[in-house]
């Protein structure tokens, strides 16, 4: 099967012309609420949200140093579980008794 040359439309890697401009009204608002200093604000009220935005935002793929893979601390590291549950409890104080998750 032969391939045929493209002959209109847009060049590859050029957005939207709506997505565009939804994009620049995104980043206009933004702005007007305080940028960097908004983003800390969502950060301490709503974790869970600020968290959903992290996801969004950083490499899908993550490498250690030098392209070696990550170490992830084991499950069963009893230090790492112990500050693991200590971080749970400061959290469930400062919300009152409750679960981050609650």
């Amino acid at each position: 099967m032969a391939t045929r040359q493209k002959t209109g439309g847009r060049t590859k890697g050029t957005p939207n012309k709506v997505n565009a401009a939804v994009k620049e009204a995104i980043l206009g608002a933004f702005n007007e609420v305080g940028g960097q200093a908004y983003l800390e604000k969502v950060a301490q009220s709503d974790p869970r949200v600020f968290c959903g935005l992290l996801g969004r935002v950083l490499p899908t793929q993550l490498t250690g140093a030098g392209d070696e893979p990550i170490r992830v601390a084991n499950e069963s590291d009893r230090s790492s579980r112990d500050a693991l549950v200590a971080k749970i409890e400061q959290m469930s104080r400062k919300l009152g008794g409750r679960t981050p998750s609650q």
